[in-house]
């Protein structure tokens, strides 16, 4: 059953509950995805068994209102609402850069008590800087213009997607769905650090009041795992490395993981 809370600036963000009762986890999506759209609903149900697992929808995607001018810090202000909702304390699972977006919202005093960040997709050298920067200038001038089916097309490109596959999602019937958030990924390129690049941010990090703890995959690539790591060195954090997975992730294999650092205390 979809409920509602409402944000600070009198956003409505739409989210669920999967599990009755258990130490509060709230799964934050990274881009593009939301409940109706990613992989929020199968750890909710893998993690439902020990926990109450709220999946909500970032604000501009699925039955969430997107606000006015966007800001990371309404970002934080939709989690406050929710830990709120979830009796003032929660951990907060953040998948991509829902993982950047969890881990900046963990210093912000709005009662998070852990954090799980799986592949915080941070750059970890100047080529992939300047990439980004490139990237969110870009994907920016996409949603301006009113083409959202470039904007998506080029997030598609940063993350490697091939040309032939994109083409065939163009004609597919889940393209409307990528239109639908396209102007969310100017949000997401924020929440990675906009014209900065996307650094690890190590002040942040290392300031940190709760325990965090960053996974990875066994198979994704490099890049993701170099920014995983430095991430984790980053934050003092305890570091998996999942084997056989890549950065869509399985729900059996993180579950487990986020269960037993939340039963840790």
């Amino acid at each position: 059953m979809t409920e509602y809370v409402t944000s600070a600036d009198g956003t409505r963000i739409a989210y669920q509950v999967a599990g009755e009762a258990g130490p509060p986890v709230l799964v934050v999506d990274g881009a593009m995805c939301h409940r109706a759209f990613g992989p929020s609903g199968g750890l909710a149900a893998e993690l439902a068994g020990a926990h109450r697992v709220f999946s909500y929808d970032r604000r501009g995607r699925g039955e969430s209102g997107a606000g006015g001018p966007y800001a990371v810090q309404r970002e934080v202000e939709d989690l406050a609402a929710l830990v709120a909702a979830a009796g003032g304390r929660a951990t907060l699972l953040g998948l991509s850069s829902g993982a950047a977006l969890a881990l900046r919202a963990a210093g912000a005093g709005i009662g998070v008590e852990r954090v799980v960040a799986y592949e915080p997709p941070f750059s970890t050298s100047d080529e992939q800087r300047a990439r980004f920067r490139e990237y969110r200038t870009g994907v920016e001038q996409d949603v301006l213009a009113g083409e959202p089916g470039a904007a998506v097309a080029r997030f598609m490109a940063l993350v490697g997607t091939p040309g032939p596959v994109v083409a065939q999602l163009r004609e597919s019937p889940v393209w409307p769905a990528f239109l639908a958030v396209a102007p969310t990924l100017v949000h997401d390129a924020e929440v990675l650090g906009g014209t900065e690049g996307a650094p690890v941010p190590d002040a942040l990090l290392a300031g940190l009041p709760v325990p965090v703890l960053v996974a990875d995959g066994g198979l994704s690539p490099a890049l993701l795992r170099d920014a995983a790591a430095a991430t984790a060195a980053a934050a003092g954090a305890e570091y998996r490395t999942l084997e056989g997975q890549t950065h869509e992730v399985a729900p059996d294999a993180l579950g487990p993981v986020v269960a037993g650092f939340v039963a840790r205390g």
